[in-house]
């Protein structure tokens, strides 16, 4: 017999890059270990991974950023060596946390979603108006003011924000879907 339970709304974070998932819930947990004990045999124990498992995923990470993500320093015959994240390393820990974060406030605040009668789905947009936009070779950083009082960073590709002809002060709307933030903006008739 089922008993009457509340239903729980939950969600998984992941950070993309070139359409091809990045670091997600253990990635974080991952670095986040390689900050606190600057090693990679620490970070491993310290996670419940192994060694191997966890020098893969961080080839993988700095695979598909073309850099590393990772300072890392051998050992001689006094001690081991050691490791502590880049700016990279450290950019995508702060970003991943910030979105988890942000999304566990947000689905976790019941009273939000029944004032604003939102149902939680890829349609959901949130309009809002851009405060920066930041070009890389291949894709764009677009920082988005919310109505709400929060940011939200779209990592979209060069060739979008230049279709779109996005710049700091335009309105637009943020489209969430189950795997990224993509940005929507009307066309000029």
């Amino acid at each position: 017999m089922l008993t009457h339970k509340k239903h729980k709304l939950l969600c998984k974070v992941w950070l993309e890059y070139e359409g091809e998932p990045l670091i997600g819930k253990g990635g974080a947990e991952i670095l986040e270990a390689i900050n606190e004990t600057k090693s990679i045999t620490k970070a491993a124990k310290k996670v419940g991974m192994s060694y191997r498992y966890v020098w893969k995923y961080l080839a993988k990470i700095e695979k598909a950023l073309h850099e590393p993500v990772l300072y890392t320093f051998k050992g001689g015959s006094m001690g081991g060596g050691g490791a502590h994240l880049n700016g990279l390393g450290e950019s995508l820990l702060k970003e991943y946390r910030r979105v988890e974060g942000y999304v566990g406030e947000i689905l976790g605040d019941e009273e939000y979603w029944e004032a604003i009668g939102l149902k939680i789905s890829a349609r959901n947009r949130m309009a809002g108006t851009v405060k920066k936009v930041e070009k890389c070779l291949v894709t764009a950083k677009v920082k988005i003011r919310i109505e709400k009082p929060v940011v939200v960073t779209a990592i979209i590709s060069k060739e979008a924000v230049e279709e779109l002809d996005i710049k700091a002060g335009d309105n637009v709307e943020a489209v969430i879907k189950a795997t990224e933030v993509m940005i929507a903006k009307e066309k000029k008739s």
